[in-house]
């Protein structure tokens, strides 16, 4: 007799579920690989750093930015394309994805246009060993775990009604780790923009003088 969690999980993971998860799988390797490509001769850190920069790119142009678009002309549940259905997918645990918030949509705008343009800069910054290179990283990772901030606590203090809890898969997936990859990542960045910024002060560089 098949048990009532494996009914629920069959009834959450729709084709569309698989093809959402491959996708982001597939985003992630071709940032992999043009990493590997474009940082032959960058350090081992700052080679993962660039997997991440060209998946965060690769994010914001090629999946938010549709969200931005059909936002604007309509919404996502009027929509028909492969990109409406990735983002039902996902507005199943986040509604206002569906129904063009208007602070998401501001929030997103925002994230296409300036982080993506920021991140690529990044990308050229770490490969040619540009001086501002941690300023854009600084200002990049605000500027994301900014959005972040700005998606959810506007629905924490209303009591989450969009927000569906009530699924392992909408929670810990499409939630909590899709969301939070976008705070660990940028804090882990801005502590190794610390650390290089503090190497560059001139009372780390000098010795200490003996009284």
């Amino acid at each position: 007799m098949v048990s009532a969690a494996f009914k629920e999980t069959q009834s959450l993971f729709t084709p569309v579920t698989v093809y959402s998860l491959l996708a982001c799988a597939t985003q992630f390797v071709v940032g992999y690989i043009l990493a590997q490509i474009w940082g032959r001769k960058c350090s081992g850190p700052d080679r993962w750093v660039l997997v991440w920069l060209f998946y965060d790119a690769i994010v914001h142009i090629t999946l938010e930015g549709p969200f931005v678009y059909m936002s604007l002309v309509g919404t996502v549940a009027t929509s028909d394309n492969i990109f409406a259905e990735l983002w039902k997918e996902y507005g199943k645990a986040d509604e206002r994805w569906l129904h063009s918030d208007p602070t998401i949509v501001s929030l997103e705008l925002l994230t296409v246009v300036l982080d993506g343009i920021l991140a690529l800069v990044l990308v050229y910054a770490i490969v040619k060993d540009k001086h501002y290179r941690h300023f854009v990283q600084i200002t990049l990772c605000v500027c994301e775990l900014y959005g972040g901030w700005m998606t959810f606590c506007p629905d924490w203090l209303a009591g989450s009604p969009n927000l569906n809890t009530n699924h392992w898969l909408y929670l810990w997936i499409y939630l909590v780790f899709f969301n939070g990859v976008w705070v660990v990542v940028p804090g882990l960045l801005l502590w190794q923009s610390w650390l290089s910024l503090k190497r560059l002060h001139p009372s780390y560089q000098a010795p200490k003088k003996q009284k």
